[in-house]
């Protein structure tokens, strides 16, 4: 089975959308600029040289939770995100320091709908995903893969509002490093994934929202063209927000973290792939929120997720029609 890990990817969600300052983040960010859960199944290694293409697309629904979280009669606040992709894998088959090369381009869109009483709903173009070095090992023949790269988030996507953050793009850069360390052998895929998001300041207020740690574990068995197994991921902010003049200096101070365990399907028809996965946050929390009449103000949301990728190869310096034999892969 060829990796589906090969790119650190592109398409993120709002977890905690709001336009109020009840977060770790910058009063109207989405708290990360990856969805966590989105890199699930990808492993540490390379597919055959080539230009390949995936489609992605996926859906969120939970509710605001912790000691500031929003409220309407007494109901939680609801939470739905949907999200497309569209990207470009490129596999030149070059080596460089005994790894294989790749890069890789993403370009998402979303909507989001957080209900009373934020009432937002904002709609667009996410920033651009560029990853221009991911570089694969193979560790003989014993099964295991290492990679490591850095992708970056690029200020492309829809911004307006007073501190750019009154749509689903970030006025700043995000820089994005990660390392995979995966068993891919006998049709297992074994694949512990972490990556690390580093904010610039905001260009617009110039407020820095705090770095963001991933970790995406999968544990997937292929067996003919169907592979089936749980996943898992944690996401939670590490370090704390700068703020600025924009904002007297005040700051978001609390910290979140996320856990969630979920099951994938996937299923090769040859000259394509299709891969379906859901995931389930089983714990949510956010502590230490800048006081708000007295309260902690801290909020995240809890929800459920599902994911769909349909990943192809558009062109291979082999054969004329010749495909690889498992063109899995998303991001």
């Amino acid at each position: 089975m060829l990796s589906k890990g090969i790119f650190a990817t592109a398409l993120t969600v709002c977890l905690a959308a709001t336009t109020k300052p009840l977060a770790a983040y910058e009063a109207g960010y989405i708290g990360s600029a990856q969805k966590p859960g989105l890199v699930l199944g990808l492993s540490a290694a390379t597919p055959p040289p080539g230009l390949y293409a995936f489609n992605q697309v996926l859906t969120y629904s939970g509710q605001l939770l912790g000691p500031g979280a929003p409220g309407a009669g007494g109901d939680r606040t609801a939470v739905h995100v949907a999200g497309a992709a569209v990207g470009l894998l490129w596999v030149p088959g070059w080596t460089l320091f005994g790894a294989t090369y790749s890069a890789v381009a993403v370009q998402p869109f979303m909507m989001v709908d957080v209900g009373a009483p934020v009432n937002v709903n904002p709609a667009g173009m996410h920033n651009t995903f560029l990853a221009p070095v991911e570089l694969s090992w193979k560790l003989g023949d014993s099964g295991l893969y290492a990679k490591a790269g850095l992708g970056m988030w690029l200020p492309t996507g829809t911004v307006n509002g007073a501190n750019g953050l009154g749509n689903v793009g970030a006025p700043w850069w995000t820089f994005q490093p990660n390392l995979v360390v995966s068993y891919v052998k006998d049709g297992w895929n074994l694949t512990a994934n972490v990556f690390h998001e580093i904010n610039t300041a905001n260009s617009v207020t110039g407020y820095r929202s705090g770095d963001v740690l991933h970790a995406e574990f999968t544990a997937t068995r292929t067996i003919g063209n169907w592979t089936i197994g749980p996943v898992a991921y944690y996401a939670g902010q590490v370090t704390n927000d700068r703020s600025s003049a924009f904002y007297g200096g005040a700051i978001n101070a609390n910290r979140y973290d996320i856990w969630a365990a979920g099951a994938m399907v996937g299923y090769n028809f040859g000259p394509a792939a299709l891969n379906l996965w859901a995931t389930q946050e089983i714990s949510a929390n956010a502590r230490g929120g800048t006081p708000r009449s007295g309260a902690d103000s801290a909020t995240i949301s809890r929800g459920f997720s599902v994911f769909a990728s349909l990943s192809y190869r558009l062109w291979a310096p082999d054969a004329p029609g010749a495909a690889p034999s498992r063109p899995m892969f998303h991001k």
